[in-house]
């Protein structure tokens, strides 16, 4: 066996690799496999091989028909939209069976077979739908960077031109004799390429990575209308959250918002790193919402996610990649996805470079639970990291409330946090009865938006049996009047 097919053989069906049992002719299905292949990151096709890998083999005297045929079917207008390119190459196992290696290169364009357009996805060719897919797929074949696309409408009044000062202490505090220090506003925003040349269309002006870095709100939403980072906090029910922020601010000042979201949800846990003392938390923490700011494709439909359950916390995020899999420390090829946002975010000490993150992540994972994340790249980019078995344990408890109200321990959940929201409830509740009598759940989540309406249910039915709040059923909604043991909302604290 040659040693080329010897190293498909081995390696197996994957993202780039297809193997096809082939008679005179190749099938329908080895044609979706050319469109798939052109549509993602190119690939090969191995005729003549069975699924397990087996070699069986093409017929000689077929074998130049079957290139013919395949070379034909592409060239068709009425059966590809566009030909995608093919090339053959010959191969033998060791007892001369021939094997038609069929190479697809990865095409500019988007290709469909007989109306249909086909990705591929692990081993699979998966017939595409959706309008969201197709962008998805156009976005990643695209060469041009999206962050560089300029707005000439947008001026500094469509920008938070005042968050330059915050930017000049993190790039103090990051270099204290960087070069950006001694610049104006206008100078800086042009040093950070934040102002500059279409390349497509010549004209001159603020650029998308601008817009998403410092813009305004209505700015952002001018130019990107699906911009926002969903960050929600689930602990018993997957469809159901007990805290959320939809973040809808610029880079700069949604790096702060999200990264303190979850440092809130997440315990804390200090390690050891090069004799140095260091919160594993904050660094996986850092690293996982840089990357979901910085990396994401901002023109694609797809909403950013961030999520923190019973098991960790995962991210998700549009994404542009070349290679889609697994992303690994022996797989790591880092390709920047917006460098111009990247670049600003590196020179303010806020994430690292290109590489240095991955490996900062799946180092503090170890020491945070001794787990790996998991991360994979495509059409989206994922991320997940296990969080340590206290955190778990409180997340899946059904009965959340002891480990809401109970002893101490050393999770973001704990005991003194617990007892902090119940004081804060019965606050809400006390002033509620005093101002109408009566109130209903909703009306103490809606003062208290850090903690979620189940959350405060929970409270108000330990009140309701406590004897200090009074529960009347009606239809669907419930609402609290003061029990007999009312005085204790007033009383003792």
């Amino acid at each position: 066996m040659s040693d080329a097919l010897d190293r498909y053989i081995q390696a197996g069906e994957g993202i780039s690799v297809e193997f096809k049992r082939c008679g005179s002719q190749p099938g329908q299905d080895t044609f979706e496999t050319i469109c798939s292949f052109a549509n993602r990151q190119g690939g090969s096709i191995l005729l003549g091989v069975r699924d397990d890998g087996a070699v069986e083999g093409v017929s000689e005297a077929s074998a130049l028909n079957i290139e013919r045929n395949i070379s034909n079917v592409t060239s068709d207008p009425n059966l590809f939209n566009v030909s995608p390119l093919v090339e053959f190459e010959r191969l033998h196992d060791t007892e001369g069976r021939l094997v038609i290696r069929v190479w697809v290169p990865m095409g500019p364009s988007l290709y469909a077979f007989k109306g249909a357009v086909f990705d591929r996805v692990a081993d699979a060719d998966v017939r595409v739908r959706s309008d969201v897919q197709i962008t998805s797929m156009m976005a990643r074949k695209q060469s041009y960077y999206s962050e560089r696309t300029v707005y000439p409408w947008v001026t500094e009044d469509d920008l938070e031109m005042d968050l330059l000062g915050a930017v000049r202490d993190a790039l103090r505090a990051n270099d204290a004799d960087h070069p950006w220090l001694s610049l104006s506003d206008g100078e800086l925003l042009r040093a950070a390429r934040l102002y500059g040349r279409d390349q497509l269309t010549g004209e001159r002006g603020f650029n998308l990575a601008a817009v998403a870095l410092l813009g305004k709100e209505g700015t952002i939403l001018d130019v990107m209308p699906l911009y926002r980072t969903d960050a929600v906090l689930r602990r018993v029910e997957t469809d159901r959250y007990d805290d959320r922020l939809v973040c809808r601010s610029n880079l700069v000042r949604a790096y702060d918002e999200l990264v303190g979201f979850c440092e809130k949800w997440l315990p804390d846990s200090f390690v050891l790193d090069g004799g140095q003392r260091k919160s594993a938390r904050d660094v996986i923490v850092r690293e996982l919402v840089c990357n979901c700011l910085i990396h994401r494709e901002f023109v694609s439909p797809h909403i950013a996610r961030i999520t923190i359950d019973g098991e960790g916390i995962r991210t998700s995020n549009a994404s542009r990649a070349l290679f889609a899999g697994p992303v690994t420390l022996e797989s790591l090829d880092p390709t920047p996805k917006n460098p111009i946002i990247a670049n600003f975010f590196t020179q303010m000490g806020r994430s690292e470079e290109l590489g240095s993150g991955t490996k900062s992540l799946y180092k503090f994972s170890r020491l945070y639970t001794g787990k790996d994340p998991v991360l994979e790249d495509g059409d989206r980019f994922t991320a997940f990291v296990p969080v340590p078995p206290v955190m778990a344990d409180a997340a899946g408890s059904k009965d959340d409330h002891d480990a809401a109200t109970g002893a101490e321990g050393n999770g973001a959940v704990g005991g003194s946090r617990g007892n902090r929201t119940r004081a804060e409830v019965e606050r809400v509740a006390d002033d509620l009865l005093a101002r109408s009598g009566s109130f209903a759940a909703t009306e103490v989540s809606e003062r208290i938006t850090r903690v979620g309406e189940r959350t405060v249910r929970r409270y108000l039915a330990d009140m309701v049996r406590e004897g200090k709040l009074v529960s009347d059923p009606r239809g669907r909604s419930t609402t609290y009047r003061a029990g007999n043991s009312a005085d204790g909302l007033n009383g003792d604290r």
